[in-house]
């Protein structure tokens, strides 16, 4: 293809899948905003008032961070699984296969379109915090780009849910048995430094773990891993997940009968 082309079905697949969601927006923008206040309100003001200071923060201030970037994993993943789930199940995907589209447009476009949904849903988190406490930016570049590989990660690993799954009850496993546990345990609502040796090792463990702690620092100056490391352990985890995505999408994995 020329770069013409690739880039003409790289733009429609994400302008689709952009489509795709802001379409629907009661269903993929509004009830993460709704669950975000519901922790703001509940976790912040109300528990967070008898918790007192974190780190050196108020118990909101400190959580924010964390639960912007929960938005945002849990909608980049929702967003890809969910759209290329639904074309292998109409049947819509064999026109993709059938065209000369490489895998590699075909993945970073779904990816894109997920990101899109996930950095929106971010945003809008973000300015309803607001209502809730003043937010820090001790370091802008961190934030975004902690932001763009977090939100390009999940939206991977929405891509290989997908192309994984055969019945819609598949594409909800991911989610309920490791993504939201992993996402509780990463250090969203506490600081690893309360926690024992043991489990404190166990936590390092946890990809996102790095994520929220990469956040926090750009937002708070505070992280309980070294920034750089959590920036290279997303990047090492985007790296590994893209190489399994071509490959899979290579052998047809789920999508060819």
């Amino acid at each position: 293809m020329t770069p013409r082309a690739t880039f003409t079905a790289f733009s429609t697949i994400v302008i689709r899948e952009v489509r795709r969601f802001t379409r629907i927006w009661p269903q993929t923008l509004l009830p993460p905003a709704v669950t975000m206040t519901l922790y703001f309100v509940i976790f912040g003001n109300l528990i967070g008032s008898r918790i007192g200071e974190m780190d050196g923060f108020d118990y909101m201030s400190f959580i924010v961070p964390g639960l912007i970037m929960m938005a945002v994993i849990t909608s980049s993943y929702s967003n890809v699984v969910s759209s290329f789930f639904g074309m292998k199940f109409q049947r819509c995907i064999e026109e993709l296969l059938v065209s000369p589209v490489p895998n590699w447009v075909i993945l970073t476009g779904y990816v894109a379109g997920g990101m899109a949904r996930g950095l929106g849903v971010g945003l809008i988190v973000t300015l309803l915090s607001l209502g809730f406490t003043e937010l820090q930016i001790h370091n802008l570049p961190v934030i975004m780009l902690t932001v763009l590989l977090t939100s390009a990660l999940f939206s991977l690993g929405g891509f290989i849910n997908a192309m994984l799954a055969t019945k819609f009850d598949d594409i909800s496993i991911v989610p309920t048995f490791i993504l939201t546990p992993l996402t509780y345990l990463g250090g969203v609502f506490y600081s690893i430094q309360l926690l024992p040796d043991f489990w404190r090792a166990v936590s390092m463990a946890n990809p996102i773990l790095y994520m929220v702690n990469a956040f926090r620092y750009g937002i708070l100056g505070v992280s309980d891993v070294n920034v750089w490391v959590s920036l290279g352990m997303i990047l090492l985890f985007i790296i590994a997940l893209a190489w399994v995505s071509l490959r899979m999408l290579q052998r047809g994995k789920g999508i060819r009968h």
